[in-house]
């Protein structure tokens, strides 16, 4: 994998002293962070220091103070399902696949606000050729692919609903080697086609590896900022994170 080079092309989403609350406890102390048209950018931190939190906010999943800013839209007071709408998809931790529907049956649930035939068909052509174990599985439910394959899925139907922000919530969760490394690298040829991402990843080596910027999670803070090369050679980083 390469280190990607930084994009200059302006914040798409911008998120602004996030604060968040599960039953009277704090999860998010202030948290601000952008992520630029065009970037991969990447959440790393331990368990329960709120990446998650982050992404279900963004996604209006769940409620929030502060201010989220998606394409110059405030996202607070619009509901999710008009969050998709505006071009964000995102595919939580556990995947969230209907295992009784077909593959194609859960590819099609994702173009449910769109319009044009056309362009549906062009993109399960450009989601099978992503994943060609999908195609060949198309007719197959979706509850008896490996998890590899349900994880191809969780993310092959996020890009159904043509989004331009991805939200991906630890993709290489409970993965062989072998399907990380296909993982991550779809990630990027993904972005290479204009999609924004926004990793959060245990898998801190690897999501460093193609992030072109990366925000340290502690606590519901954010305590460090960096492209992912700077990260990378991070002492403290390279200790808590890489396992130098």
């Amino acid at each position: 994998m390469r280190q990607a080079s930084i994009r200059q092309a302006g914040p798409q989403l911008e998120v602004r002293n996030l604060e968040v609350r599960y039953n009277g406890i704090q999860a998010l102390h202030g948290v601000s962070f952008k992520v630029n048209r065009g970037e991969i950018v990447t959440l790393i931190g331990a368990n329960g220091a709120g990446k998650s939190s982050i992404l279900r906010a963004i996604s209006g999943l769940i409620r929030f103070t502060g201010d989220i800013v998606f394409d110059g839209s405030d996202l607070g007071p619009i509901p999710a399902h008009s969050i998709v709408g505006l071009g964000i998809a995102h595919v939580p931790e556990g995947r969230g696949i209907f295992g009784n529907l077909t593959v194609q049956e859960n590819l099609h649930l994702a173009t449910w606000q769109r319009q044009g035939k056309g362009e549906v068909e062009a993109d399960y052509d450009r989601v099978f050729a992503l994943f060609p174990r999908l195609k060949e599985r198309r007719q197959q439910p979706a509850g008896t692919l490996s998890g590899g394959e349900q994880q191809m899925l969780a993310v092959g139907r996020a890009l159904m609903s043509r989004g331009r922000l991805l939200l991906l919530d630890e993709p290489s969760m409970g993965l062989a080697p072998r399907l990380v490394q296909e993982i991550f690298r779809i990630i990027e040829d993904i972005n290479r086609t204009g999609t924004t991402i926004l990793l959060v990843e245990q898998n801190a080596n690897m999501a460093l590896r193609i992030a072109h910027r990366a925000y340290v999670l502690e606590t519901g803070r954010v305590v460090l900022a960096g492209t992912g090369l700077e990260l990378s050679d991070n002492p403290r980083i390279k200790e808590a994170y890489l396992g130098a």
